[in-house]
C-alpha cells in the first residue's frame, strides 16, 4: 500500500465545558472558542468526507475522569465516524466505558508516560489497534525531548525517544505525537520532530499533531512517512479544508 492511500486525516475537536475550543501550547488561560456543538461540527466534518474523528476531553485531561462518553456514542450514531478519543483516562474501567460508548481508539496520554507497565497490559487486554498511545513533548534547553504530563502542566521522567522506543518492542501500534511548543500556534509542523521518530520507530504509525497551517504542512508529514496528521485550528480558521486534503493526499501531491 502506498503512502498516499495509507495516510489518514484526523479533523479534531477540544472540548472544554462542553464548548468546542482550542489552546495556545497547552496552555488553558490561552483558550480560543469555536462553537457550542461539538456534535454539529463533527456532523460537518463527515459530510465533507471524514472517515474519523480526534476528540479530546480537555477537562479530564487536567482534572482526570473522562466525561465525554455520551457525546461520543452520538458522534458514532449520528454520523458514522469512528472516534478515536481521550483526555484523563487512568483506569482499565475508563478505557472499557470508552470503546462501550462507541469509540474505535483509546488515546491514552499522561498515564502512558507515568505507567507504562499500565499501557503496555491494556495493548494485551484490548488489543494493539483500540489503543493510540499520546507521546506529547517539549523540547528542553539541552535538545532532549521531554513528556509532559497531567494536561502539559509537569513533566516526567525519561525521553521521548526512549518512550516510544518501549512501546514499539511491546507491539503498539498507533503513536500521536505533539510537538506542544507548537500546538495551537500556526507556525507548521515539527518535521525534524518527527523525520527522527520515523528513525527510531520505524514500526509504528505516527500521527502528527501541532502546528498544521496548510495543506502543503499535510503533504510535508505526509511524505515524511507518517500515517496521518490531527488538524485543529486549521480546519476551524479555514485555512484548510478536508476535501482538498483528501485530493491531494490520495494522489500524493508534492508540497509547494
Amino acid at each position: 500500500m502506498s503512502t498516499a492511500q495509507a495516510f489518514t486525516l484526523y479533523p479534531a475537536i477540544d472540548v472544554r465545558g462542553g464548548r468546542i475550543v482550542r489552546l495556545s501550547q497547552g496552555d488553558y488561560d490561552q483558550e480560543t472558542r469555536y462553537g457550542d456543538d461539538p456534535l454539529q461540527l463533527a456532523t460537518a466534518y463527515a459530510k465533507q468526507g471524514a472517515a474519523w474523528l480526534h476528540l479530546v476531553d480537555l477537562d479530564a485531561a487536567r482534572a482526570g475522569g473522562y466525561t465525554l462518553s455520551t457525546l461520543v456514542r452520538q458522534i458514532v450514531d449520528t454520523t458514522g465516524l469512528q472516534v478515536q478519543t481521550g483526555g484523563g483516562v487512568r483506569t482499565r474501567d475508563d478505557v472499557s466505558a470508552i470503546l462501550a460508548a462507541g469509540a474505535a481508539r483509546v488515546v491514552v496520554g499522561s498515564l502512558a508516560v507515568r505507567e507504562p507497565d499500565t499501557v503496555l497490559s491494556w495493548l494485551d487486554a484490548f488489543g494493539s489497534e483500540r489503543i493510540t498511545v499520546a507521546l506529547d513533548t517539549r523540547q528542553d534547553r539541552a535538545g532532549a525531548w521531554r513528556l509532559p504530563v497531567h494536561g502539559w502542566t509537569e513533566t516526567a521522567a525519561g525521553t521521548l525517544e526512549l518512550m516510544a522506543a518501549r512501546y514499539a518492542r511491546a507491539g503498539l501500534q498507533h503513536l500521536l505525537c505533539t510537538d506542544i511548543s507548537r500546538d495551537g500556534m500556526m507556525t507548521g509542523p515539527n518535521l525534524e520532530l518527527y523525520q527522527a521518530l520515523k528513525l527510531t520507530v520505524p514500526t509504528l504509525q505516527v500521527q502528527a499533531s501541532g502546528g498544521v497551517r496548510n495543506l502543503d504542512d499535510v503533504l510535508r508529514v505526509q511524505r515524511l512517512g507518517c500515517a496521518g496528521v490531527v488538524l485543529g485550528r486549521s480546519l476551524l480558521e479555514g485555512k484548510l479544508t478536508l476535501p482538498e486534503g483528501f485530493v491531494a493526499t490520495r494522489r500524493g501531491d508534492t508540497p509547494c
